[in-house]
């Protein structure tokens, strides 16, 4: 008998899979090693940026006051009593219509308040003219201006990307606290796959889903376990889940999970005596999606064909892994584009189409079933048609989600 599955709505889908996120606890990593991992504790500047007055030009510094009433037809002159480059500290304190050539991120010396740029003066030999007023502070960068001394730059819970492995440096973090990773296991199952390097024989197709779903935990910085490929066998697939799960904080199967004969994964979620939060969702593709939870540790079982199975992991395991490690942006990036082909055809459930977005307009990138692979490859972007009952014409705004992009959404806003 064909088992009834009612499936809920994908934002409700979502939901239920990260609230059951553990957090994974943190661990030191060196700075060098930090990046794309999330912070454990948030970044505090340990002094003020810059940390003192500097110039931010190659130029002149000179006491603004004693450029009052400089212009074309009355030059005013300064004689350059010192020379200074960047980490050096001049030693003159500078008095009446006195300067000092400066180079950029060089500190202000004393006395003075402005910086003349070199193009703005004309250089004689010790000297040099302006045919312009300077106010005070004009062309100077002030200590602080960027971040206060004790400050809190950035949140914990943010990902580590390499504009934050600049401020780390800055301050000083040789060190970085950051979440541990969780141990995520692939097991991809179906009698019908070959190994990458086998021959084509009848009957039978490489396993792409296993790579793929490497390679996308390898962009979000999470190295995988393989467990191979299982047969359509429910006692040896049972041994290799159970062995699998007792290894991994995540398991993620592809295949078997739909309701044929040889569909094996809901069977043997009941035999590990797993939660099943849901087993089908109101999307396409991927409505045969199912995840469960075993003794705290999640089991998504992802659908064997490609395109749902990629989609599957964006949506549903993606999210909880940045759960597992504290991240406070969970979520593919959204956005709103311009439909460029018509969808005519209405759909009760939600569908997610791999896409090309050009930064205005999207638009299918190729063949659109589920068990597509090409359309993966081109794709950079995840069209999103509402379920009802109208279909989508050239032109209609539609919601986006966006692949690849570095750092992701705190909200879910589909």
């Amino acid at each position: 008998m064909v088992e009834h599955r009612k499936p809920i709505p994908v934002s409700e889908a979502v939901q239920k899979v990260i609230q059951q996120a553990r957090m994974m606890g943190t661990e030191t990593v060196p700075l060098e090693r930090s990046y794309n991992r999330i912070l454990a504790e948030p970044v505090i500047a340990g002094h003020p940026v810059p940390p003192f007055d500097r110039s931010p030009y190659d130029g002149f510094a000179i006491i603004s006051a004693q450029s009052e009433g400089a212009s074309g037809d009355r030059r005013i002159r300064f004689d350059i009593v010192d020379h200074i480059g960047a980490g050096e500290v001049s030693g003159k304190t500078l008095s009446g219509r006195q300067a000092v050539r400066i180079m950029t991120g060089a500190p202000l010396p004393e006395g003075a308040d402005a910086v003349v740029m070199f193009e703005q003066a004309a250089e004689a030999e010790g000297s040099f003219t302006i045919r312009k007023p300077f106010a005070p502070l004009e062309n100077v960068s002030l200590e602080g201006e960027d971040v206060k001394a004790g400050e809190e730059v950035i949140p914990r819970g943010s990902l580590i990307h390499p504009g934050t492995i600049a401020l780390l440096a800055t301050f000083g973090y040789a060190e970085v606290q950051v979440a541990k990773q969780p141990v995520v296991g692939i097991l991809s199952t179906g009698t019908e796959l070959l190994d990458v390097s086998e021959p084509l024989v009848p009957g039978k197709i490489r396993n792409s889903n296993g790579p793929m779903i490497s390679a996308q935990l390898a962009r979000m910085g999470i190295a995988s376990k393989t467990y191979g490929m299982s047969v359509d066998n429910l006692d040896e697939s049972f041994g290799i889940v159970k062995k699998a799960a007792a290894e991994t904080d995540c398991l993620i199967t592809t295949g078997g999970v739909s309701v044929g004969d040889f569909d094996f994964l809901p069977a043997i979620y009941e035999r590990l005596g797993a939660e099943v939060l849901f087993n089908k969702v109101a999307m396409r593709p991927g409505s045969v999606t199912t995840v469960a939870v075993a003794d705290g540790k999640y089991l998504f079982g992802l659908s064997g064909n490609p395109s749902a199975c990629f989609t599957g992991f964006e949506l549903f395991v993606r999210p909880a892994l940045l759960r597992m490690m504290g991240a406070d942006k969970l979520f593919l990036p959204h956005t709103t584009a311009l439909l460029s082909e018509d969808f005519a055809k209405a759909n009760p459930f939600t569908r997610f189409i791999r896409a090309v977005y050009d930064g205005h307009s999207i638009k299918p990138a190729g063949f659109n079933k589920s068990n597509a692979v090409a359309s993966i490859a081109k794709g950079n972007a995840l069209i999103v048609l509402p379920g009802g009952s109208r279909g989508f014409t050239s032109g209609d705004r539609v919601d986006v989600l966006l692949l690849g992009v570095e750092e992701g959404s705190a909200e879910w806003k589909i």
